[in-house]
């Protein structure tokens, strides 16, 4: 009996050595890699990602193609712009550090301060008269008129091409002196002139195109009386509000979302126009600067006489005043814009 136990004994002991063994390699494994102890079955201990990590990375790598493109191609320029304005830089030596001297230097600049107030006045004119015929139009439309779809998109259509090329070069051509707009006066035996070359009326020249391309204004205006309640206009008629009366305390409060909205876009486009003055002037702002809008002042300064650093600066300046507007709007907005979920 004794002998048989023996033998047990003796044939067992090799199954203890390997677990032994075994325990001793999984005790190393712990060791090495303590975070396999939270999962014994991932390899090297590594915890599998979540899906809703997954889903993450998947969506930063889609993204990275535009952060890449905003670095490179928009803060990344904005950055070196930001530096040359500080400098004197004419694109064929290296930039010389002047210091404020650029941003000095625009106060003491005649045509500089002629183009800020050629650029205000336009902006004083054309963003109101943009918004009141926007607006006029598409209560008119909002009548329930016939074709309304047809008329909608002619009215929309000038606004995606009125900054084009093509059209400014249409539009000198309507106002010269020979033009259109002088071949309909002598019709009724007005004679005309040059509406174009005359410094006196070359600028509303200008305005008159930019309130002919209304139509995005007028659309979203169009969409905003469409969502007006019938049942407001109803309890005004009722109280015994008239048309303006109902305009004025139904229509305008609720539109005052809309209102913020294009004056706040129509009012930055309007600093940044450029095109139309660049293509009926030539170039030059003329006659006598009347049309040197800032844009094309920037762009002469740059591009004409090289002068990176100066047109820089002047570009910073453009920025800075239009965020300083921007937040103006936005700080102003809570006490006359309405929205429909105020109680």
């Amino acid at each position: 009996m004794r002998g048989v136990r023996d033998r047990a004994q003796e044939a067992g002991a090799p199954r203890d050595d390997a677990r032994g063994e075994t325990l001793t390699h999984e005790a190393g494994r712990l060791a090495t890699h303590p975070a396999a102890a939270l999962d014994p079955a991932a390899p090297g201990g590594r915890r599998p990602l979540s899906q809703s990590r997954r889903e993450a990375l998947a969506g930063y790598g889609f993204l990275a193609p535009w952060f890449g493109g905003m670095l490179l191609l928009t803060l990344g320029p904005m950055i070196y712009s930001l530096y040359l304005s500080f400098t004197r830089y004419n694109l064929l030596t290296p930039p010389e550090w002047r210091g404020m001297a650029n941003y000095q230097r625009m106060l003491d600049d005649p045509r500089f301060l002629n183009s800020v107030g050629v650029t205000l006045k336009y902006v004083v004119i054309a963003v109101p008269s943009i918004l009141v015929v926007s607006l006029a139009v598409a209560m008119i439309l909002n009548m329930g008129m016939r074709f309304l779809p047809f008329y909608r998109a002619a009215f929309y259509l000038p606004s995606l091409i009125g900054a084009s090329v093509a059209i400014a070069v249409l539009w000198r051509q309507i106002f010269g002196g020979s033009g259109v707009f002088n071949a309909a006066l002598d019709v009724v035996g007005i004679e005309g002139k040059s509406w174009i070359g005359n410094p006196d009326t070359a600028l509303y020249t200008l305005i008159t195109l930019s309130v002919w391309t209304f139509g995005s204004a007028m659309i979203i205006f169009l969409a905003g009386l469409r969502q007006v309640p019938k049942e407001l206009y109803e309890a005004a008629s009722v109280d015994g509000a008239g048309p303006v009366r109902r305009f004025l305390n139904v229509t305008l409060p609720l539109l005052t979302p809309l209102i913020f909205f294009n004056v706040l876009l129509t009012t930055v486009n309007a600093f940044q126009a450029f095109t139309p003055a660049y293509v009926v002037s030539n170039g030059t702002g003329g006659p006598l600067d009347s049309t040197l809008f800032y844009t094309l002042y920037l762009y002469q300064r740059g591009f004409s006489n090289l002068e990176m650093g100066y047109a820089s600066a002047m570009a910073w300046v453009l920025v800075v005043v239009l965020g300083l507007f921007t937040a103006f709007m936005f700080a102003t907005s809570r006490f006359w814009v309405h929205y429909g979920d105020e109680k």
